[in-house]
């Protein structure tokens, strides 16, 4: 896609011109899902738009996610049927039309062992069949998201292995979109943006609002600048209280842990697995492409100073393993755990005691102060929808993104590497023109090659080392997937720190 490479000269002449004076219609604040959303939303309607992030795109929230694009049949268990509705529609399109390349479906077992009364089983049945109903309604073809159902026992263990067999009297098989990816959405989002105009410029920290814009320093060369803006849009997820402080959050942190996918029989579905207590809350290990299985998740009050890296608690890894066990014949321990991750929900504070019973709702809110819009609350699946109600605020110009293919999108063609295929989708032919060694694993075991290195580097805007492993490769999700990745970065010359930019 002309224009949506994103390096470090594009953003040194970039931030030069804003610095300068270079006044724009939008400057967003924050480079997670719902900051490059709403610099999608905004650059695509023709306003001239600004995005400035502290740190790296998706550095936060947003790619500490289950990695699930869902259509929320937790919230009709909650009596929300509108946001299970709004989740469902916007599954259909990221799957569809959006994102198709890094969406893919996902088979889902709720194993009926003892622990699961048939009560329980005939009141999931129904919820699954209402949400089957909301797949039809935003029309998701049942060839994409096939409608749910009763399997046998035999069946069940045959897509996961290392369910327990005594006691097992079938499970309930429904579908759902999973997400290779959360910071390749991100990206993709963020350089679809920039195809369409929008500055996208990480390590530039907003230290203050203005009625007239923003002031930030520029972390490169710690350098201060300001950029003039009609409109300010604030999308700093858990952090939004530190220029907005009229906004109420109470973050919930919800906590991941890695299972190497043999310790698990190598399984083909995900296993839901229901947590006893008062809020319909669920344990599911996902498969996942890379050889790993995700043991997930927690959702408990994260009070207190607020980390750049939330890791789980003791508490929560060991419930985790426990609930999981518990419909298993693999009695998981901390030995299992290849790695672990948290992330912050950016909850609307309520009236609710437990986070678990906080709404999932985003809400677009006003700084009577600035006059700046701060957008908070929310979920993955539907940062599209939420950018275009803050985008709504700002201009009658139509919406464009129902409708707009990401970056990547529809696809590789045939016969392209799997991995490639599966993170790069239409510009997966490009990583795999490179030269041969830099298509082979950077060490035995690792699933990340030089190639892509390279092309974060020139294309997605990694800045530094540790973008390239925690962020556009992800191996920082391994401890030593990550040291190996570091190992090659330097070995292909692309710095041991912070990356020149120029």
């Amino acid at each position: 896609m002309t224009g949506a490479s994103l390096n470090a000269a594009r953003r040194a002449a970039e931030l030069e011109a804003l610095a300068s004076g270079e006044a724009v219609d939008v400057v967003v604040v924050g480079g997670g899902i719902s900051g490059a959303g709403v610099a999608l939303d905004a650059a695509s309607r023709g306003l001239s738009v600004a995005l400035l992030e502290r740190r790296d795109l998706a550095h936060g929230t947003s790619r500490w996610s289950s990695k699930l694009v869902h259509g929320g049949l937790r919230y009709l268990q909650h009596g929300d049927v509108g946001l299970a509705w709004e989740s469902a529609q916007e599954r259909s399109r990221l799957m569809r039309v959006i994102a198709p390349h890094l969406v893919r479906p996902l088979p889902f077992l709720i194993p009926l062992h003892p622990g699961v009364g048939r009560g329980v089983g005939a009141k999931t049945q129904i919820g699954l069949r209402v949400g089957d109903g909301l797949r039809i309604g935003a029309r998701t073809s049942r060839r994409l998201l096939p409608p749910a159902r009763r399997i046998s026992a035999l069946e069940a263990r045959r897509l996961a292995p290392a369910l327990a067999e005594e006691g097992l009297r079938g499970a309930l098989l429904s579908w759902d979109g999973q997400l290779e990816d959360d910071v390749r959405l991100v990206v993709a989002v963020a350089r679809t943006a920039a195809a369409h105009g929008a500055r996208i410029l990480t390590y530039a920290g907003v230290t203050g609002l203005r009625e007239d814009g923003v002031e930030a320093v520029d972390a490169v060369t710690g350098a201060a600048f300001s950029v003039r803006a009609r409109h300010v849009v604030v999308a700093a997820g858990v952090w939004t209280g530190e220029l907005s402080p009229g906004v109420a959050l109470r973050p919930s942190r919800g906590s991941h842990l890695l299972i190497p996918a043999g310790r698990l029989g190598d399984p083909r579905a995900a296993v839901n697995v229901p947590v006893p207590g008062p809020h319909g809350r669920w344990v599911f290990a996902l498969p996942r492409a890379d050889g790993l299985v995700t043991i997930g998740l927690t959702d408990v009050a994260a009070d207190g100073p607020i980390p750049d890296e939330p890791r789980p608690s003791a508490e929560e890894e060991a419930e985790l393993l426990a609930h999981a066990s518990a419909a298993l014949e693999v009695d998981l321990g901390p030995d299992d755990v290849a790695g672990r991750y948290a992330g912050l929900r950016p909850l609307l504070a309520g009236g609710a005691s437990a986070t678990a019973d906080l709404s999932r709702r985003h809400a677009v809110l006003t700084d009577p102060a600035t006059g700046a819009l701060s957008l908070v609350g929310g979920k993955l699946t539907t940062y599209r929808r939420m950018a275009q109600d803050v985008v709504d605020r700002l201009t009658d110009r139509a919406c464009r993104t129902p409708g707009l293919p990401l970056v990547g999108a529809p696809g590789a063609p045939a016969g392209t590497l799997p991995r490639l295929a599966r993170r790069y989708g239409a510009e997966a032919p490009a990583l795999a023109a490179a030269p041969a060694e830099l298509l082979e694993p950077v060490a035995r075991g690792v699933p990340v090659s030089g190639a892509e290195l390279r092309w974060a580097v020139e294309h997605e805007l990694a800045l530094t080392v540790e973008d390239l492993a925690d962020r556009r490769t992800r191996a920082g999700l391994v401890p030593e997937w990550r040291a190996a990745t570091l190992a090659a970065a330097a070995r292909l010359e692309l710095g041991t720190g912070r990356l020149p930019v120029g």
